[in-house]
């Protein structure tokens, strides 16, 4: 093979130091978002959190250039995988929730995005901008870094379990780990990160307009 072409592959590799370099940068850049929205309510820490996030995750792949769109995952994939992995996904979260188990934080956001006046701000923040955060952070930067050290079967399995722990709520965690299993899968499977990141939208941007739905028609 030409070693051009493994030099090329290999600038696409998410290196330690940029999971690394994460890890120190969203506590330093949370601290003052955080404090900056005081206590504005549940929706304002959700949009200092995933804002604070994205911005470490920018600076921390700036070093990489345009290589950290590839490195993330960020490849053509057919429109198939993108469709089933949204199904399916979907059917995951209708089958989880029929378990009863509600969690706290998952109760007070839909009940931020039945407010009328909420409810697009709601649908940008969880069905966008936590989605995409999320899937860059575990399929992107973690699954990156883990499948170049272990190989993808470790990346999918320690990624979807961090996704999963990262809700830190129990009842959240248990909600949302077999999700996190299907979506790593989609990433293992394809080498990209658009079906997971479509399925993550899509299941969220639903779940959000439910509740505004469910509402709307109770008035």
């Amino acid at each position: 093979m030409d070693p051009n072409v493994l030099m090329e592959n290999d600038n696409y590799r998410i290196r330690w130091w940029s999971l690394a370099l994460f890890a120190v940068l969203l506590p330093a850049l949370l601290a003052p978002a955080v404090w900056l929205v005081g206590s504005h309510g549940m929706l304002p820490m959700l949009a200092a959190f995933f804002g604070a996030a994205l911005l470490a995750l920018a600076i921390a792949l700036f070093p990489l250039g345009l290589g950290a769109v590839r490195a993330l995952g960020f490849r053509a994939v057919g429109w198939r995988p993108i469709v089933l992995g949204t199904v399916v996904a979907l059917v995951i979260s209708i089958t989880v929730t029929q378990l009863g188990i509600e969690p706290q934080g998952i109760k007070q956001a839909m009940e931020i995005a039945r407010e009328p006046p909420m409810f697009a701000a709601s649908l940008l923040l969880m069905g966008v901008l936590a989605p995409l955060v999320e899937e860059m952070v575990f399929r992107g930067l973690l699954y990156g870094w883990l499948a170049g050290l272990w190989g993808t079967t470790a990346a999918w399995l320690i990624s979807s379990l961090c996704f999963a722990a990262a809700h830190v709520e129990l009842a959240h965690v248990l909600l949302v780990f077999p999700l996190g299993l299907w979506l790593g899968w989609l990433r293992k499977r394809t080498d990209s990160l658009w079906p997971s990141l479509v399925a993550h939208m899509v299941n969220n941007g639903l779940a959000v307009a439910a509740a505004g739905l469910l509402d709307v028609g109770g008035h």
